[in-house]
């Protein structure tokens, strides 16, 4: 069996240098010549079995001190030079792994200092939202990922694609699907481009959700996804062959800055184009007035999950259309946020969404309950929220379930319009909030998890606040 060469050259020299030896002394007590210690110090020679045993056994070290790759400070690193910022400089992990290694008290210097640079980007980010609050634009830059830029630009902008709801409203006309939608969509691919959809098992697509395969001409859906999820991916195939020319017109009109933006930009607005073609537009308005713009009863009326529902209730708002602008937010356990959109574009200076007292968490403890609330801001501005679990592609046994949650808002002023509003009038649905803790100066807050930025912190050694960030 061959020998597992392990080039530990830096290693090596630190720990003759802790036991203070020449390399000399070293290599006399190792039973090799000191011209082979220094290749192997310079990592020009590699530490075999034997020497690693030989190591532990006169120095009383741990090999798998010896062996290691830099421990948890090469896997941070690789983490700080993924950032957009650093994206790019080094090739690849093995420069890391040796700065981990032969330089280790560096590599925690960049590590400090890559924490601090990341603390400074959150505040001014968070300045940038108090300042926006009181109607100063500012213009702090910062690298972007591709997904960020598709994200924050959707956000700033209403979530209205009216020439994609003509498009879906004419083809929905002519195609004129009846009860049947998805087998209307599966039959025009089929007729018109020769694309047969077929379901998968999971086995044989294990990580996929859909592929589209071109030789074949073939569709692919997991069996994993919901009926709604299935007929939205063959509805987005139809929107990419169907409504292409429209997609690229409101794709420009992003104005992204990248290839990647642009085909991230482009999934956004084929997912858009899909949900106008399982809800045309006028249709659906129509339903959404009668109902109190219930969202069950859309979910039940139009066939769709109450997500998709969601979605298309915050694309109604427009000129000429007296209907609440609503808006929505979509985020996991752990609070990252996974989409924000608006009928106005996301209310971010006035609502924020970071506040943990939100129903949006307070869902994950009773999964599939819609949760009603009035939320107060500081301000005194008060916003209708609907909270409620959603679950994603079915899991098989032993499998952990993706549970998202999902928020749905509007103006309180508007509350009255929605079937939801006699619940939100309730004492019990009030909930004081804040638009993010670092923004929040509201005094008292038992789910407060981070100081205010605007106000210095109490640190009276005789009293203690409720919060552990009291603040003065």
């Amino acid at each position: 069996m061959a020998e597992r060469k392990i080039f530990a050259g830096p290693r090596v020299r630190r720990l003759r240098l802790s036991l203070n030896l020449t390399q000399t002394a070293m290599a006399e007590g190792l039973g090799i010549s000191p011209s082979y210690l220094n290749l192997i110090e310079r990592n020009q020679r590699p530490l075999t079995v034997q020497l690693l045993l030989r190591l532990a056994s006169v120095y009383k070290v741990d090999i798998d001190q010896l062996q290691g790759e830099g421990g948890g400070a090469a896997q941070q690193l690789r983490e700080v030079f993924a950032d957009p910022l650093l994206a790019g400089e080094i090739p690849g992990d093995q420069e890391l792994i040796e700065v981990a290694e032969g330089a280790p008290n560096a590599a925690v210097g960049i590590l400090k200092l890559y924490r601090a640079y990341r603390e400074q980007a959150a505040r001014l980010s968070d300045l940038a939202d108090l300042l926006a609050r009181e109607g100063h634009e500012t213009s702090l830059g910062r690298a972007r990922l591709p997904m960020d830029e598709v994200r924050e630009t959707l956000e700033k902008r209403p979530m209205v694609f009216a020439r994609l709801d003509e498009a879906a409203e004419a083809f929905m006309a002519a195609l004129n699907p009846g009860d049947d939608l998805s087998g209307a969509l599966k039959g025009w691919l089929r007729s018109v481009h020769g694309i047969v959809v077929r379901q998968l098992p999971v086995h044989a697509m294990p990580t996929l959700r859909r592929r589209y395969d071109r030789h074949s001409m073939r569709l692919f859906l997991s069996e994993r996804l919901s009926v709604a999820d299935r007929t939205r991916e063959i509805a987005q195939e139809v929107a990419l062959l169907a409504l292409g020319q429209e997609i690229a017109a409101e794709l420009a009109g992003l104005s992204l800055s990248s290839g990647e933006a642009l085909r991230i930009g482009r999934f956004e607005l084929a997912r858009y184009a899909a949900h106008a073609l399982m809800m045309p537009f006028s249709s659906f308005l129509s339903a959404a007035q009668r109902t109190r713009f219930d969202l069950d009863q859309l979910a039940a009326r139009f066939d769709v999950s109450l997500e998709q529902a969601a979605h298309r209730l915050v694309s109604l708002h427009r000129a000429g259309v007296s209907v609440p602008a609503f808006f929505l937010m979509e985020a996991d356990h752990a609070g990252n946020v996974l989409r924000k959109a608006g009928a106005l574009g996301f209310p971010q200076a006035r609502f924020g969404g970071l506040c943990p007292k939100l129903g949006l968490h307070q869902a994950f403890a009773q999964p599939g309950q819609l949760l009603v609330e009035r939320v107060e801001m500081p301000d005194g501005a008060a916003f209708l929220t609907l909270c409620r679990t959603l679950e994603g592609p079915r899991a098989a046994y032993g499998e952990r379930l993706r549970r998202t949650a999902i928020l749905v808002g509007c103006d309180a002023s508007a509350a009255s319009d929605t079937v939801y509003g006699a619940a939100a009038d309730l004492p019990a649905a009030h909930v004081p909030a804040g638009t993010a803790c670092r923004l929040c100066e509201r005094q008292g807050c038992l789910a407060r998890a981070e100081p205010p930025l605007t106000r210095p912190l109490g640190l009276d050694e005789m009293v203690t606040g409720l919060s552990a960030f009291d603040f003065q």
